[in-house]
């Protein structure tokens, strides 16, 4: 064995261990967070550290079941993510706290999902005779399938917000419009509401909830602007995947976040 294959394992084991180190201290952290919130009453909350513990055992179940060989530091980013969401985003409401805490994670899953995608098209290319696809097929594919997954969670957080009655698609206050509904004339040109103040709600058993500073937008510019960075995220993977396949050894770094196929 050259020095340079046990320089590459013994790397890979190291990170292989900061993997699994990473997985037992977030396992720890969620299960002290569940404790806290069965003190504390919160049944949603517990049911959410619930899902996070379920989700943290999918890539395992992934690897095993399909024998698909997941590297340590895209394994460790997804425990990172499911924490960073579930417990630090959702219990911790760091979605409120951090301003750009729900958009760096639509990035990431941007990117990551860019990469799964990838994996599976550049699988079936390199393992078929009869196939010989081109590096920018497979990428243009990694792209679509990236975006057809942050599509489907907005379908999720829609229907989850309209069915369940919670607020996945995060309101935001707006003090500037644009719209043709408002139009005096009735014409299809737009007029601009600028510098809203507050805006005035009155319900039929008589309350009236003021929002200051501007009016309440339900969601829409919160779905666009997550589908607008899943897109920076899935665009920026789906470059990294063109020039690896192009050029494996020159890229390799790309190894990091591509699945492969366990012999």
């Amino acid at each position: 064995m050259s020095k340079f294959t046990r320089a590459m394992r013994k790397k890979h084991e190291e990170t292989n261990k900061k993997s699994i180190a990473i997985y037992l201290l977030l396992r720890v952290l969620v299960i002290i967070s569940m404790i806290v919130q069965i003190l504390m009453g919160n049944i949603s909350n517990v049911c959410m550290c619930i899902l996070a513990l379920v989700l943290f055992t999918i890539p395992t179940l992934i690897s095993e079941k399909f024998k698909i060989g997941i590297p340590s530091l895209l394994e460790a980013i997804i425990y990172l993510f499911i924490y960073s969401t579930a417990i630090l985003g959702e219990i911790n409401n760091f979605y409120g706290i951090i301003p750009f805490w729900d958009t760096m994670l639509h990035t990431l899953n941007g990117f990551l999902c860019a990469g799964i995608g990838f994996s599976l098209v550049d699988l079936l290319n390199q393992n078929s005779k009869s196939l010989s696809l081109s590096p920018l097929y497979i990428a243009l594919v990694a792209f679509c399938f990236s975006m057809t997954v942050g599509i489907l969670w907005e379908f999720f957080e829609f229907s989850a917000d309209n069915v369940l009655k919670l607020d996945m698609q995060k309101d935001r206050i707006v003090s500037n419009i644009y719209t043709v509904e408002l139009n005096p004339e009735g014409k299809n040109k737009p007029v601009r509401i600028k510098d809203i103040e507050k805006t005035e709600i009155y319900s039929k058993d008589g309350s009236i909830t003021v929002i200051e500073n501007g009016y309440l937008d339900i969601g829409l510019i919160d779905t666009m602007k997550d589908l607008f960075v899943n897109f920076i995220g899935a665009v920026v993977f789906s470059v990294i995947g063109f020039l690896y396949v192009q050029n494996r050894e020159k890229y390799k770094f790309a190894q990091g976040f591509i699945p492969t196929k366990n012999e």
